[in-house]
């Protein structure tokens, strides 16, 4: 039966799932249809843009120019799409694409490419990514993979603010930075320079990017390892790939150096103030106070415009439990750049812990609205518990418990501590036996991942022909995965005629 549903199965997806590439002209196997494709990008670009870092928004110019030479490589791939173009707040070198054509790019990557070509080989790139459908192909494969082990689970992974995330934008974030496959990057590669090529791009920019990548990979920084390297490894391979496609196509073209020199040279002028910041950021995440406030200091002498600065000076703050001040910086934040998520939740946390609950509800609602983190979730939960609403506290409890991590397994722990109590039976397994005498023995096993105390059981039985219930309680503590027992003294119980015990009691151990 088994072999016959995963058949069946495996026979509707050749059916059903066989579509042309539109870039290749080859038949593939792809599940989603365009549309759909269309409208998961649509509903998770700003999402995507938000658990990035959000949009790089000081330097208006730059966005609107890449912008135009993405939408100029773009309309060269010849697939009908609603192609956007975004420029991120993040320093780490990378680009990205999700299915519809929703593509965006990092300022940390646009200030270490030189010429407009450069950028149109980057933008080119990704867009083959959107027109040949990679995403797609990918979760049709992932797919398959599912019905031949008929339910694999998928796993998230994290990605800057990514680790915050609560829900189902876990799989987002890893669908929209997946690591494609060796022939996936050459064909966005190959098809890229055509498209930049056939816009008027000289196609040897495509080349000197890769031998950039590659020179800079060999370097082994981080932050490009950490970046566009994970989802886009470039390789010895992919220069001598771009370098025989160059040859078959024309000669010259625009470089456009000096133009992308001049789009950028607000952006490169504010890069030491971003540096600083990551510097913060890093010494921050090391519990070294002093640098991180000095760091957050440097940037904000050099460019007080940018919310992420103030909202760092904030995060220092909160990490020393001064509170007002912390809500003060990220209120200046917010006054930069109010479509934030983390500014607003951030602020909510501070509010919470000085005491200033509705405040923090309403900062917490709003973060949730851009972008749903484990942190919202918890803190708002938190806030529910202490104020007597068990329900409302569950219902947060529950979204985070279910993304798994670290706050997944606190989430599910505090859910238990609000449950176990209510609905111990849920929780603990009870068994009956007799002991030599006859007598009743209750055994109890703890089914939950923490040790839990003050189990208490029920037992009803007959006395004088009257029904009673008398409840015995078990000693100690019961590790998880354990059984303790409590010899009621109640008889004579005969083994098999059914279990009058059950579990009315039950606490997580402190």
């Amino acid at each position: 039966m088994r072999k016959a549903t995963v058949f069946l199965l495996l026979g509707i997806a050749f059916v059903t799932g066989c579509s042309v590439n539109p870039v290749t002209g080859k038949k593939e196997l792809v599940f989603m249809s365009t549309a759909q494709e269309i409208e998961l990008g649509r509903q998770n670009y700003v999402p995507m843009q938000q658990s990035q870092g959000g949009e790089y928004d000081v330097d208006p110019a730059l966005t609107a120019y890449v912008q135009r030479v993405g939408n100029k490589v773009a309309a060269q791939s010849g697939v009908d799409l609603p192609y956007e173009f975004v420029v991120l707040n993040n320093s780490v070198p990378n680009a990205w694409a999700l299915p519809g054509g929703k593509i965006a790019i990092n300022r940390g990557l646009l200030t270490e490419l030189e010429s407009e070509a450069e950028l149109a080989a980057v933008l080119g790139h990704e867009a083959v990514h959107a027109a040949a459908r990679h995403s797609a192909k990918q979760q049709s494969r992932a797919v398959l993979m599912q019905v031949g082990v008929l339910g694999t689970a998928i796993a998230a992974s994290d990605s800057d603010y990514g680790n915050l995330i609560a829900g189902g934008a876990n799989l987002l974030a890893q669908a929209g930075l997946a690591r494609y496959g060796r022939s996936a990057e050459l064909e966005s590669d190959r098809y890229g320079m055509e498209y930049m090529s056939r816009a008027g791009y000289d196609p040897q920019g495509a080349v000197d990017l890769q031998k950039t990548f590659l020179r800079l990979s060999e370097g082994r920084r981080t932050d490009w390892l950490s970046g566009l390297f994970a989802s886009h490894p470039p390789s010895q391979e992919r220069v001598r790939a771009n370098e025989a496609t160059a040859a078959t196509l024309p000669a010259g073209g625009i470089r456009g150096r000096d133009e992308y020199a001049a789009v950028m040279a607000r952006t490169m002028q504010l890069k030491p103030a971003y540096e600083a910041y990551d510097e913060g950021r890093k010494a921050l995440a090391g519990k070294r106070i002093d640098e991180a406030l000095a760091k957050a200091g440097r940037a904000l002498d050099l460019f007080g415009g940018e919310a992420h600065f103030h909202a760092l000076r904030g995060d220092i703050r909160l990490v020393q439990d001064n509170y007002d001040w912390a809500v003060t910086n990220y209120t200046r934040a917010i006054e930069r750049r109010g479509d934030f998520f983390y500014y607003h939740l951030q602020r909510g946390i501070a509010r919470k812990e000085s005491g200033d609950r509705d405040a923090a509800v309403a900062d917490l609602e709003r973060s949730l609205e851009l972008l749903p983190t484990a942190p919202a979730h918890l803190a708002l939960a938190g806030i529910a518990k202490d104020r007597g609403d068990v329900p409302g506290a569950v219902e947060h409890y529950k979204v985070v418990a279910k993304s798994g991590g670290d706050y997944g397994r606190l989430a599910a722990a505090e859910l238990l501590r609000l449950e176990l109590p209510v609905d111990p039976a849920a929780y603990v397994r009870r068994g009956c036996s007799a002991d030599g005498n006859g007598n009743l023995v209750v055994s109890v096993r703890n089914e939950t991942a923490v040790r839990i105390a003050g189990v208490q059981v029920a037992v009803t039985y007959t006395d004088g022909g009257r029904q009673r219930e008398r409840r015995f309680g078990i000693d100690g503590q019961v590790p998880p995965g354990q059984v303790a027992s409590v010899n009621t003294g109640l008889g004579p119980y005969t083994q098999g005629s059914g279990c009058p015990a059950r579990v009315v009691a039950a606490r997580v151990a402190e």
